[in-house]
């Protein structure tokens, strides 16, 4: 009897998973890092978060907030100022520069003896600007890049609100009694002329310089200082090195 032998059947092939067995086209490979695109075409919001990360921690937005901190320190907490005149000397020399604190502050919390700084009680005309330009010019003055449109002045405060002050014989009186001054030179004593009895209005300070025979002050054109133009104390003097210090 004839041997007969059987032939081997074909290894079993898995079922491939996907329906109709379509070959697996290059499409279907994707990187799992790419962000799936908006279907609308836009950005979508991780793209977004993440342009706005970016921003925040680039220069150009640390140089926006640091000129915008800048501009509210100034306005509101403190701000430097120049010496432009002999008129505070010896206690304040051209050149010198002082902090002034705004900061609550209030032209009715000064006190008889303190240096402040104040806005001309007697402005001239500024000139009509417009919105932007007005804008503008604010934002340079904030960062220093624009001078005010009317000069500042640096005073010390001698008579307050009511008080009566005169001057004879090389000395301030208020309301008759002699006031000590140890700030002042023998030869800013002296230099004093006469000054007849005046009566400080209401919210108002009569202001003069150290340097009684060089300053424009209470005494001529200057006249009295309102409240709401005082912008603040000057408390220390930061430079130069050699002068640093308070302001008592």
């Amino acid at each position: 009897m004839a041997e007969t032998t059987q032939a081997p059947q074909a290894a079993e092939q898995p079922e491939d998973p996907r329906p109709d067995h379509a070959p697996m086209a290059s499409s279907d490979v994707r990187s799992t890092t790419a962000e799936p695109a908006s279907r609308d075409g836009k950005p979508d919001k991780r793209e977004t978060e993440s342009l706005l990360r970016r921003f925040v921690g680039s220069t150009p937005f640390l140089i926006i907030v640091a000129l915008f901190v800048a501009i509210l320190v100034k306005t509101f907490v403190i701000q430097a100022f120049y010496i432009p005149s002999e008129s505070m000397v010896p206690t304040l020399e051209v050149g010198d520069r002082v902090f002034v604190s705004k900061f609550m502050f209030d032209g009715s919390d000064v006190a008889r003896g303190d240096v402040i700084v104040f806005e001309n009680p007697n402005p001239s005309e500024v000139p009509d600007r417009g919105v932007v330009d007005g804008f503008l010019h604010w934002l340079g003055e904030g960062i220093g890049f624009a001078q005010p449109e009317n000069e500042d002045f640096i005073k010390r405060v001698i008579a307050l609100p009511g008080e009566t002050i005169e001057i004879h014989d090389h000395t301030v009186f208020i309301d008759g009694r002699p006031l000590a001054e140890p700030y002042l030179t023998k030869a800013a004593k002296q230099s004093m002329a006469d000054f007849p009895p005046h009566t400080v209005p209401p919210d108002q300070l009569f202001v003069m310089g150290d340097n009684r025979g060089n300053s424009a002050d209470s005494r001529f054109g200057l006249g009295t200082v309102p409240f709401d133009k005082v912008i603040g104390k000057a408390f220390v003097i930061i430079w130069p090195p050699s002068q640093i210090g308070g302001l008592g």
